[in-house]
């Protein structure tokens, strides 16, 4: 997020010590989008990366706050497990207290991770890779799903987050309120685009029993460029707030671009793809993001370069479907 939260630094500071860490220097950097994430330097000048998760944000992780942090923890856990235990280097996992923990309180609905600051260069969503670059993330995606199954791996979930809001809405537009700036141009948008929205949720819901049949392996959930730092060739993944057990299909669509690509995995996972399981995730992330946007402009907000990003997203979308 580029915008400070309302959360004061010293609660973070304080949060930081159960990992042993004194900070003399906090730095809130503006990338991301849902989490906000600082720039940590210690008393031996030594760098962390913090991120704080708003639980009540986080519908995708669990209906309410209390939910979505017990899924968050145990995504938390599977990533570090990923790292420390399966010896995937290109997990980014979050470093546990000593008391075995990975997140850690720092006000209502917020919770904190730690993990080490890694050198290198981010991706950004949306930017192509070169085949060469696709390649190598293709091969670390391969690696992760030929894990042996972990236990205590959250299912990614098939349902879409925030739908009985977006159903709702979809039935009264005028449900969304006026919260914020945003609030009545998103009504008029998706009452514009009711039909069009409902037509590509049901088709979701038609075709969305293909995932139970689906072979289960440990995915990342959202292996975009946004999410790999590549250390000279090397791709190491971040943001492991979103893994689940699911089909491969989950990561692969976000990956590969043609049929060379798909071969290239198959032959280095021993998994087949299935196109029409690739289309329902592309399908699937298209309707979570309406439905995240519609809840966020249904509650109080204020016209920032984050709510700019998030009303351009919706648009766009919309529109696009």
């Amino acid at each position: 997020m580029r915008e400070l939260p309302d959360l004061h630094e010293d609660r973070i500071a304080q949060a930081l010590g159960a990992w042993g860490i004194r900070p003399v220097a906090l730095t809130h950097l503006p990338v991301g989008f849902a989490d906000h994430h600082w720039r940590v330097t210690d008393t031996s000048g030594r760098r962390w990366f913090a991120t704080v998760a708003d639980l009540s944000r986080k519908a995708y992780l669990g209906p309410t706050p209390v939910q979505a942090r017990e899924r968050l923890a145990a995504a938390m856990d599977t990533a570090a497990r990923l790292h420390d235990d399966s010896g995937l280097g290109f997990v980014v996992a979050p470093l546990r207290t000593p008391e075995g923990r990975t997140v850690r309180a720092v006000g209502r609905d917020r919770v904190l991770s730690l993990f080490p600051y890694v050198e290198g260069a981010s991706g950004e969503f949306g930017r192509p890779l070169t085949p060469y670059l696709r390649g190598l993330l293709l091969d670390a995606l391969a690696r992760l799903h030929r894990v042996a199954p972990l236990r205590g791996v959250p299912a990614a979930p098939a349902e879409i987050g925030h739908r009985a809001h977006l159903d709702a809405v979809l039935e009264d537009p005028s449900l969304i309120g006026a919260h914020g700036p945003y609030s009545g141009p998103a009504a008029r948008l998706l009452a514009e685009h009711t039909k069009r929205v409902r037509t590509r949720l049901e088709e979701y819901d038609r075709r969305a029993a293909r995932l139970a049949d689906a072979p289960l392996v440990v995915t990342h959930g959202e292996p975009h460029p946004g999410n790999v730092v590549w250390r000279g060739p090397r791709p190491l993944l971040v943001d492991w707030d979103t893994v689940g057990a699911a089909a491969p299909e989950r990561d692969l669509w976000l990956v590969a671009e043609d049929a060379a690509d798909l071969e290239r995995y198959s032959d280095a996972s021993g998994h087949p793809v299935d196109p029409d399981r690739l289309d329902l995730y592309r399908l699937r992330w298209t309707l979570q993001d309406i439905a995240e946007f519609a809840d966020a402009f249904s509650r109080p907000h204020a016209r920032d370069r984050d709510t700019d990003l998030a009303w351009q997203a919706l648009e766009e979308i919309v529109t696009g479907l």
